[in-house]
């Protein structure tokens, strides 16, 4: 059985993160990525991603699996107020 647990964290320590930022849109883009393939599409260097990705699961916003030693990480879709957020994100990034 897997348990989540999710912890309230205040969204401008969220949003105020341009990494933070730089791997939600990753995720958003992409299906499932590992942390490789997110650090070379965002840019950033393997502390920051991996600090990052904790604290986005830690929100609920991503979820991780693992296959063997790899882990593997994707937006997570069911989580409401990830969808309201990949909704932002996704307005933000077509309006001209």
């Amino acid at each position: 059985m897997v348990y989540v647990v999710v912890v309230k964290f205040p969204i401008e320590d969220l949003l105020g993160s341009k990494a933070c930022i730089k791997i939600l849109k990753t995720l958003i883009k992409e299906e499932y990525l590992n942390i490789t393939s997110i650090i070379t599409k965002s840019t950033l260097n393997h502390r920051n991603t991996l600090k990052y990705l904790n604290l986005l699961k830690i929100c609920n916003l991503i979820q991780e699996e693992k296959y063997g030693p790899i882990k593997m990480y994707r937006y997570n879709t069911t989580n409401f107020k990830a969808r309201i957020l990949k909704k932002l994100i996704e307005i933000w990034e077509n309006v001209d």
